[in-house]
C-alpha cells in the first residue's frame, strides 16, 4: 500500500512539473537574471531550460520568504539538515523518500542563493558555509547508497567512486578559484548528480519491481555513470585551470 502511495505521488508530481513547464514556456519561457549571471550550466549547456524553469517556480517561495522574513542562512541549514537526512533513509532502503529530501534540500539550497542576492546579503561567509554543506550534503547521500549497495558486488565501492570524484570535482574548482583561475565546465557537475541521484531514487523501486530485477540495479549503474562521469569533468578541470596557470 505504502510503495503504491508513494508511486503515486511520483506520478502526481511529474504531471504537476510537466503542467508547469507548459505554462512557463507559454508565459515567455524568460531566462533567469541570477543563472545568467552566474554562468550556471547544466549538461554542458544543452540542458539549460530545467535551470530557468526551477527558478521561475520557485520564485513564488522566495517572495513568501521575503514577507516572513526568512533569511539566506535559513534556507543553508534547512539545505544542509534535509539533505543530512538522505543518507540515513536511502541506507535503510526507504529510497523514494531519501529522493524527496534530495529534491527538496536542493530546492532549500537554490532558495539560499537567491535570496542572499534579493536581500543583499551576499557574503563570503555564505558563500563558504553553502559550499561546504553542500559537500556534507553530497557524502550523506553517497554513504547511504553505499551502506544500502553493500550487499551487491562492487555496490560499495561504485557508491565510494562517486563520492570521491564528486569531492574532487569540487576540489579542483576550490583550488583553482584560489589561485584565480575560475572553471565551471564538465558533464557532472553538482546540478547533474542532484538531478540524477534524485531520479535513481524515485524509479530504482518500481523498475526493479516492474522487471523483476534486484532492488538498487538502477541506482548502482547510475553510481556507476557519477563515478566515470565526475573523474572525467575532474581531469577536464584539471588541464583546462593547468595549462591557463602555465
Amino acid at each position: 500500500m505504502s510503495e503504491h502511495i508513494a508511486f503515486v505521488s511520483l506520478l502526481a508530481a511529474l504531471a504537476a512539473a510537466l503542467t508547469s513547464m507548459a505554462v512557463y514556456v507559454v508565459r515567455g519561457r524568460r531566462r533567469d537574471v541570477d543563472v545568467v549571471g552566474k554562468g550556471g550550466q547544466f549538461l554542458m549547456g544543452l540542458g539549460d531550460f530545467p535551470m530557468h524553469w526551477l527558478m521561475w517556480v520557485i520564485s513564488p517561495l522566495v517572495s513568501v520568504s521575503r514577507s516572513l522574513g526568512l533569511s539566506a542562512d535559513f534556507y543553508s541549514y534547512l539545505s544542509l539538515a534535509l539533505g543530512l537526512l538522505t543518507g540515513p533513509f536511502i541506507a535503510i532502503g526507504h529510497l523514494e523518500l531519501g529522493g524527496w529530501l534530495i529534491v527538496l534540500s536542493g530546492i532549500a539550497d537554490a532558495l539560499d542563493g537567491r535570496m542572499a542576492r534579493l536581500t543583499g546579503t551576499t557574503s563570503q561567509f555564505g558563500d563558504f558555509i553553502d559550499s561546504t554543506f553542500d559537500r556534507f550534503v553530497e557524502a550523506s547521500t553517497f554513504l547511504g547508497f553505499a551502506f544500502y549497495l553493500r550487499a551487491t558486488p562492487w555496490g560499495a565501492w561504485i557508491a565510494g567512486a562517486a563520492l570521491a570524484g564528486a569531492l574532487i570535482v569540487s576540489y579542483v574548482r576550490a583550488r583553482g578559484e584560489v589561485l584565480g583561475v575560475t572553471c565551471t565546465g564538465g558533464l557532472m557537475q553538482r546540478g547533474e548528480r542532484v538531478v540524477l541521484t534524485a531520479v535513481a531514487s524515485f524509479l530504482d523501486p518500481p523498475m526493479a519491481r516492474a522487471l523483476r530485477v534486484p532492488p538498487g540495479t538502477l541506482a548502482l549503474w547510475t553510481l556507476a555513470l557519477i563515478g566515470a562521469t565526475t573523474f572525467l569533468t575532474a581531469t577536464y578541470r584539471l588541464l583546462w585551470i593547468g595549462r591557463r596557470l602555465r
